[in-house]
């Protein structure tokens, strides 16, 4: 599997709202071929970041996520927050995963 990490920090004013258009989204990428699952982390000190994790069953059906209309739909909101909310530019970090166990 693998996992992308998109590493978000967000101006502690404006953090509520963040929350709020994540757990608003549109979810498009919850019927790509090959998603596993999605997490929205919130930091325990704020300038930590929020953390968001998909997982996919491949390199490959991340990027054709990538490459699909649902991709620019599902994050056409963006724009929507206010100037200053991200406090620094976002990083993504992606990995191999190796090991999983749970649910």
């Amino acid at each position: 599997m693998f996992v992308v990490c998109n590493r978000v920090t967000i101006h502690p004013d404006h953090a509520a709202q963040f929350e709020s258009l994540f757990l608003s989204r549109a979810k498009k990428v919850d019927t790509m071929p090959g998603f596993v699952s999605f997490q929205l982390l919130k930091p325990m000190k704020a300038a930590d970041g929020y953390m968001v994790m998909v997982t996919w069953e491949s390199k490959e059906a991340y990027h054709t996520w990538l490459k699909s209309e649902s991709f620019h739909e599902g994050h056409s909101r963006t724009g929507s927050l206010p100037e200053g909310t991200m406090t620094t530019p976002q990083t993504i970090e992606l990995y191999e995963l190796l090991e999983r166990t749970g649910t």
